[in-house]
């Protein structure tokens, strides 16, 4: 784990430049680079679950449960849970949402509370410099899951040392957010976000789609939700 976020924002291979950083007074102040959140935490703004949930709402519900298993403070799983779908959280950190506190690692395919997964992932953990895709390898090849989307970054795959594994776990679809997500509040990062969706039940080439912040679409879902009867 690094002091800095340059891990976080990487993607030109060149100096990053000072960015401005909100402090608690609201005020901005330039500084170096943003600082790394402890264990890769970067709560999930609710329109990049939304955009998703858009999208892929209807092959989700064909699972009992959607696991959750960076649950964090349980900001994406809200968003879930707002639309019907029972989610399981699980984290190594107690970040007070009730979630299960247990390494995403020590669940095996006899364990694994669902065969779906959908979560913003600890991207250290999915890359092949310092991973060599461990998280991505562990859900799809020992857990055995049938259904995954992770929240990476937009050149993730891109990766020279990921080659084999894209080979072997093409995606089924990819949606590119055409918006840089501010997950820190201090200011969005150089880079684009996608959600990439493995699942089993596709045969073909992976589909790129691309996703909007302000959809109307989203919010027209939400507000159908919200008026079923209970």
């Amino acid at each position: 784990m690094t002091a800095s976020a340059r891990g976080l924002f990487r993607a030109t291979g060149k100096h990053s430049k000072p960015v401005p950083a909100r402090l608690l007074d609201g005020s901005l102040e330039i500084v170096e680079h943003l600082e790394r959140e402890t264990d890769d935490f970067y709560p999930t703004p609710a329109q990049a679950t939304r955009a998703f949930l858009f999208a892929e709402q209807e092959r989700l519900r064909d699972f009992q449960t959607i696991w959750e298993p960076a649950v964090g403070d349980g900001a994406m799983s809200r968003e879930m849970k707002a639309l019907g779908f029972d989610v399981f959280g699980s984290d190594m950190v107690d970040r007070g949402c009730g979630a299960t506190i247990r390494s995403f690692y020590d669940f095996n395919a006899c364990d694994a509370p669902s065969r779906a997964i959908a979560t913003n992932p600890p991207y250290q953990e999915c890359g092949f410099r310092h991973a060599n895709a461990r998280w991505l390898k562990h859900g799809l090849d020992v857990l055995g899951i049938e259904y995954m989307a992770l929240l990476l970054n937009w050149t993730w795959p891109g990766a020279g040392g990921l080659a084999g594994f894209w080979a072997d776990h093409p995606a089924a679809r990819v949606y590119l957010m055409r918006w840089k997500i501010d997950f820190t509040g201090q200011g969005a990062p150089p880079m684009l976000n996608a959600w990439f969706v493995w699942d089993r039940a596709w045969q073909g080439e992976t589909v790129l789609r691309m996703l909007d912040r302000k959809d109307a679409r989203q919010g027209e879902l939400f507000a159908m939700e919200a008026a079923r009867p209970p």
